[in-house]
């Protein structure tokens, strides 16, 4: 399980080299500040599933929907990561 600094590490890289953001903030508004939208959403859950090595279900990529923040991003993966762990 990777810790949130990795996870921090790994998602700003993806943010910026695949979404093109530019010094992405933990906490700027992915939608308003970036242009992120919910295609981009989808294409970024792909990639966490990459990144924790399991897919997502349909209820857990429900959740992702309410995520606005880099730092939401990375209390969802967490979560994610620890419900596998538990499950």
């Amino acid at each position: 399980m990777m810790t949130r600094d990795e996870l921090e590490q790994k998602i700003v890289a993806v943010l910026v080299d695949e979404f093109e953001f530019e010094e992405p903030g933990l906490t700027d508004n992915l939608r308003d500040d970036h242009g992120f939208d919910s295609i981009d959403a989808i294409e970024l859950l792909a990639k966490i599933e990459e990144m924790i090595g399991f897919q997502l279900s349909r209820k857990e990529k429900e959740q992702a929907m309410s995520i606005r923040t880099i730092n939401d991003i990375l209390d969802y993966v967490q979560t994610m990561q620890a419900n596998k762990e538990n499950g």
